[in-house]
């Protein structure tokens, strides 16, 4: 179990005057959108970047795969479903996106490659988390291979001059790993925004998962663990959110599981208070949203020590993070029969989220941005 200090976080950040300038256009080139049933974290950041460039009176527009859905302040483009927009994705870029100041790649695993094709617009590539270890999950072994040598190998050689983007410092150290200079990584980290009025924590032992259902969660893990802590506990464990692993898991949960399916905000909210702890099995992410948006509802986590996770979490202050399956049920039973620490792990996960404001992911974004564009004047 990781017993170390908490993660190192990025330094306080001051805003700067915005200055008087003309209007930029931004282009997100990316793999779905907030309307897609599958939209997670990922999706949410390219919608928080795109409304505070239009708050700032610049315009943004999002070309991703569909569905996609309208009646926000930037365009939204769709761009073939979730394959065939790689193949279209350069014409699409010219055709909705030739008179853009700047291209933002969003690579999600496989990558667009966008300087390869395109070298009239300056580019820069935003990424979630390094997919390496999971292509072998996912995917067979010839697609597996594609895919790791596309996000390993050829994507840092793309953009072998351009800035990278992460939202994690784990995932700013895979991006080291895989061959990008540490001086080329600018780190921008989710943000949140405050809960309003926070639910009360049920008054029965009440356990939440909450995200896409899908085999690197790992919520088959999870299930297995709950027959552990299930007999110490009581109560009853949520899993909320739908995908393509919910009628294999379905098969496998116990008593006390209940799954609700995709849930509307309001009940999302109601969740996220009530709950006694957020429970993140995954494998790897990239931060962690969900962890955050449960914190500043006073709801702290347990998740396995893992890159992402341990940027989220600290360990100990804000909830608890392990190594082993053994260690996860420890540490769910051991918060759920002590009230007060958990109470004090959850005011501790509040305090830290709301350190974290989307405003400030918005600015160190314009500043990746203003700095992108001085680095292509000098190069040009």
């Amino acid at each position: 179990m990781a017993t170390g200090p908490a993660p190192p976080r990025p330094a306080p950040f001051t805003p700067r005057p915005v200055p008087a300038r003309p209007a930029l256009h931004i282009g997100f080139l990316a793999g779905r959108d907030l309307a897609s049933p599958q939209a997670g974290g990922s999706e949410l950041l390219i919608d928080r970047l795109a409304h505070g460039l239009a708050d700032r009176g610049h315009r943004a527009t999002l070309v991703c795969g569909g569905p996609v859905g309208n009646g926000r302040p930037y365009r939204v483009i769709r761009n073939g479903g979730a394959y065939s927009q790689f193949l279209g994705a350069p014409l699409a870029v010219r055709r909705q996106l030739g008179d853009c100041d700047l291209l933002v790649e969003v690579c999600n695993g496989l990558p667009y490659l966008v300087p390869m094709w395109l070298r009239s617009i300056p580019s820069v590539c935003l990424v979630n988390h390094v997919h390496s270890e999971l292509w072998g999950i996912r995917y067979r072994r010839p697609i597996a291979a594609v895919g790791r040598y596309a996000e390993t190998v050829l994507m840092p050689r793309a953009h072998r001059r351009n800035l990278f983007v992460a939202v994690s410092p784990s995932t700013a150290d895979a991006l080291e790993e895989i061959g990008v200079d540490r001086d080329r990584i600018r780190v921008i980290t989710n943000g949140v925004e405050d809960a309003g009025a926070i639910a009360p924590e049920a008054p029965e032992p009440l356990f939440l998962a909450l995200g896409r259902l899908a085999d690197y969660k790992r919520i088959d893990v999870l299930l297995r663990l709950w027959e552990r802590v299930r007999p110490v506990t009581g109560g009853t464990l949520v899993i909320a959110g739908d995908g393509p692993e919910r009628p294999r898991l379905e098969q496998l949960a116990g008593p006390g599981v209940r799954f609700t399916g995709r849930i509307s905000e309001a009940d999302k909210q109601q969740l996220l208070g009530s709950a006694w702890l957020l429970l993140h099995p995954a494998q790897v992410e990239g931060w962690g949203l969900v962890i955050t948006e449960a914190a500043v509802r006073r709801t702290p986590a347990v998740g396995f020590d893992v890159p992402g996770l341990r940027d989220s979490v600290a360990h100990g202050r804000t909830g608890l993070l392990t190594p082993t399956g053994s260690g996860f049920a420890s540490a769910w039973a051991s918060l759920a029969l002590d009230p007060r620490r958990r109470a004090a792990m959850g005011r501790a996960a509040r305090r830290r989220a709301l350190d974290l404001q989307w405003t400030e992911t918005v600015e160190r974004f314009a500043s990746v941005v203003d700095e992108a564009l001085a680095r292509d004047r000098r190069r040009r």
